[in-house]
C-alpha cells in the first residue's frame, strides 16, 4: 500500500519533470522509471522475506518445524520482540520502497533531466507535484 502511494507519486514527478525539461517520449520514461520502481521494489521485498526466515529460524527451537501430516499451525507466533523488533519491521516495510524512489531519482537525473547527481537534481520538482495535485482538487471557474 505504502509502495504504491509512493509509486503513484514518483510517476506524477517523473511526468512534470519530463514535461518541463521538454523531453520526447514522455510516457517512455514514465513507464521506465515506473517499471523499474515495481521490480526493485518487488526484488527487495523478497529479500527481506529472505533475511526474517533466517532470523526466524535462528530463533527456532524443535517446535518450529511441523510434520507434513501434522494439524495446525507452526508454532512460531510472537514475531518481534521489544523496541528492536518494531524498528526492524518499520524498516523492512518501508525500505523497500525508498530504495525503489531513490532509483527513478537517479534514473529522472541521469536520463530525462541529463544532469549530475545532487540533492536539487536528485529530489527537487516536489513542490510543483504537489501544488499542481491541490490545484486538480479546486473546482474549474466559470467565464
Amino acid at each position: 500500500m505504502i509502495g504504491g502511494i509512493i509509486m503513484i507519486f514518483a510517476a506524477l514527478w517523473v511526468y512534470q519533470s519530463a514535461l518541463k525539461a521538454k523531453v520526447s517520449n514522455v510516457l517512455m520514461w514514465v513507464g521506465v522509471c515506473v517499471v523499474a520502481f515495481f521490480v526493485t521494489q518487488t526484488l527487495l521485498v523478497q529479500v527481506n522475506v529472505y533475511i526474517l526466515e533466517l532470523i526466524r529460524e535462528s530463533e527456532s527451537t524443535a517446535g518450529y518445524e511441523r510434520d507434513l501430516t501434522s494439524i495446525g499451525d507452526r508454532k512460531n507466533e510472537g514475531g518481534f520482540q521489544g523496541v528492536l523488533g518494531v524498528l526492524l519491521s518499520v524498516f523492512f516495510e518501508l525500505m523497500p520502497p525508498l530504495v525503489a524512489f531513490l532509483v527513478v531519482a537517479i534514473i529522472r537525473a541521469k536520463f530525462v533531466l541529463k544532469a549530475g547527481f545532487s540533492l536539487d537534481v536528485l529530489f527537487g520538482g516536489f513542490k510543483e507535484v504537489f501544488e499542481s495535485i491541490k490545484q486538480s482538487f479546486k473546482p474549474a471557474e466559470k467565464e
